[in-house]
């Protein structure tokens, strides 16, 4: 793996401040020290790029002709259980990324949140707050008080942190956005305003921005007082447009897109027709701020990937594991060739030369001397043979959502011992997200709730929405048996009304006898399982039921240097993978992403440990090396 360091130390052009940064009197634009200054900005998410990396994706940005960067902090990964806040750990260290901006003479736009969308679970809003049944989301202190008081927790947090690192303080931030495209939510002032009131609360007094599409902007009236306006989807028109209705404020493009998100079942990735050449072009041309977002995506590592709801069918629509988002820096941190391109745009309108492109990053050879190098991994544990305890409930409960548990993500067993068993079809209604199902040691089939082409011909027996039949009686179960709903929670839904997305069984669970009686069973068993990193780290190699789905297994990677690598996921069905205790994501085999990045910082010389858990296969099958998303 290269080793990067700083390309220089801050200068007095730099932001080692203290410096002034303001609006100019007339709303034209934005002032440094009192002179015009363009904001060129690209979009990092600290949480999504290994920290390793962090240096070298920002210095890619530099060279590309960037002057700042916009980066999102998503609560819920720095508030894994209320109260408890972590901002140190691995890639959570969001003073120590500031500074690695500051230090290469780079600025900065926070983008806090609470709510920030980002294709992140819940919009970065912790999963904690669902478990009050009517709890209401990005609104007032006059409307839901426990929201407010986690989000003044939050802040509160922040503040001290962040405060050092302002312009005015000697550091590299320039703004800090208010919320994130409320106009597309609702129209609350006092809500935007409330906010707004707990940094200054804290010391902090600006300068703030809020970021909307200018439609919604104009509906709702979503900006702050003294704040600057940033459009989404915005381009040199539209920053025109807002100058005619708020002509003393100052815009820029918030969010320029170079491609677009990616939900499980699409037929292809998205936005990879985006060609920002003209609008490029025509922003540098004009002298007017804008930020890409995203100018590297990275990757939803872990169970981070968020969920649409689409507003004409109501379909759910998971998120991907990959970011990639079609951006100029592809996931691996690749200078794409829309980046030399865009780059070769700014660069003819800048006094200085831009600084030569970062090499890229190591690679491990997908080709040996006998072709594609591909691993054979070996059943290795059954989940079953693994479950914790049960939370036992009382009889009259039914089966409870993962947050009323407590849990933020990962599966929920929930497991049901029927005195009569006689067959029949389950309906578990609408399950939040994706249910296998079993009577005893025997699979009945599996429920999507995100669209899935209907597998009923073959063994997996997946559908969508509809009861599961479940095997004939046997004269042993006719006296007894025992149902098993294992559930897994994809990502919570990130944008729009439909965020109160809790995880697990949601709905009443009825069982359909053959002679066309139904029944609502109640004393349910939960099982809790986060597949966190303890729990994998305690696996015990024990494989006693080997035909029965839910399956762990192992490979070794051999390797004699690091570097960054694909794993092709094709020939499995639906999982999750780690690489020495990493979980590097999601597969599923209905696409289109098909290959899980592992980052080279996350492999060491020799042999590497690739655990594969999988909902549906009991046979192992090939995993093949890759040095590219696709």
């Amino acid at each position: 793996m290269t080793k990067l360091t700083t390309t220089q130390s801050p200068g007095a052009d730099g932001p080692n401040g203290p410096h002034v940064f303001s609006f100019a009197p007339n709303g034209d634009g934005f002032l440094l020290n009192g002179k015009p200054f363009q904001i060129r900005s690209g979009e990092l998410h600290p949480a999504r790029i290994p920290v390793e990396y962090w240096l070298h994706r920002i210095q890619m940005a530099k060279a590309m002709g960037m002057n700042t960067i916009a980066l999102y902090v998503m609560w819920n990964y720095h508030e894994m259980r209320e109260g408890a806040f972590d901002f140190q750990s691995d890639n959570r260290d969001i003073e120590g990324f500031i500074r690695l901006c500051q230090a290469e003479n780079m600025w900065v736009l926070f983008r806090p949140g609470p709510y920030v969308c980002a294709e992140w679970d819940l919009g970065g809003i912790p999963s904690y707050l669902l478990k009050h049944p009517d709890i209401r989301l990005r609104t007032d202190y006059a409307s839901d008080a426990r929201y407010m008081r986690a989000v003044e927790r939050y802040i509160d947090e922040l503040v001290p942190r962040v405060r050092p690192l302002m312009a005015e303080n000697g550091g590299p931030i320039l703004m800090i956005q208010i919320e994130n495209e409320f106009g597309s939510f609702d129209s609350n002032p006092a809500y935007l305003e409330e906010l707004r009131q707990l940094w200054i609360r804290g010391g902090i007094h600006g300068p703030f921005y809020t970021e909307d599409g200018l439609v919604q902007l104009q509906q709702n009236l979503s900006y702050v007082a003294d704040g600057a306006i940033a459009l989404s989807n915005g381009n040199a028109a539209q920053i025109d447009a807002v100058r005619k209705v708020f002509p003393s404020v100052p815009a820029m493009a918030g969010e320029v897109y170079p491609g677009w998100l990616t939900h499980w079942g699409d037929s292809v990735f998205q936005g990879t027709s985006v060609d920002l050449s003209a609008t490029l072009d025509e922003l540098m041309r004009k002298n007017q701020s804008f930020n890409l977002y995203v100018i590297h995506g990275g990757t939803s590592f872990g169970f981070y990937a968020g969920a649409n709801v689409d507003v004409d069918s109501d379909e759910y629509q998971p998120d991907i594991t990959s970011y990639d988002y079609a951006a100029p820096i592809s996931e691996q941190g690749v200078a794409t060739a829309r980046y030399m391109a865009y780059r070769s745009i700014i660069a003819r309108y800048l006094s200085t030369p831009l600084p030569d492109v970062p090499a890229p990053i190591a690679t491990i050879p997908a080709m040996d001397s006998n072709g594609v190098r591909r691993l054979m991994p070996r059943r290795y544990a059954s989940l079953w043979d693994n479950l914790p305890a049960a939370l036992p409930l009382a009889d009259t409960m039914q089966p409870q959502p993962f947050e009323m548990y407590g849990q933020a993500f990962g599966f929920v067993l929930y497991r049901k011992k029927l005195a009569r068993y006689a067959g029949g079809a389950l309906d578990i209604g609408d399950v939040h997200d994706y249910a296998t199902v079993f009577v005893g040691d025997q699979y009945a089939g599996a429920v999507s709730r995100a669209r899935v082409q209907e597998d009923l011909a073959s063994p997996r027996k997946i559908m969508r929405r509809r009861p599961v039949a479940l095997p004939d009686a046997s004269s042993r179960q006719q006296e007894a048996a025992v149902l098993e709903i294992l559930v897994e929670g994809m990502g919570r839904v990130n944008y729009g009304h439909s965020m109160i997305d809790r995880k697990g069984i949601v709905d009443p669970v009825v069982i359909h006898d053959a002679s066309g009686a139904s029944e609502i069973p109640d004393g349910w068993e939960v099982v809790l399982l986060p597949m966190d990193a303890s729990f994998i780290e305690s696996l015990r190699p024990v494989c006693s039921r080997p035909n029965k789905p839910g399956m762990f297994f192992v490979a070794t990677l051999p390797i004699d240097a690091v570097g960054d690598v694909y794993l092709d996921m094709s020939e499995w069905t639906k999982g999750i993978v780690w690489v020495n205790g990493r979980n590097l994501g999601r597969y599923w085999h209905i696409g289109p992403q098909m290959r899980l990045y592992c980052p080279a910082p996350w492999l060491k010389p020799g042999d590497n440990t690739v655990l594969i858990f999988d909902l549906h296969q009991t046979e192992a099958k090939p995993v093949s090396l890759a040095s590219s998303l696709s």
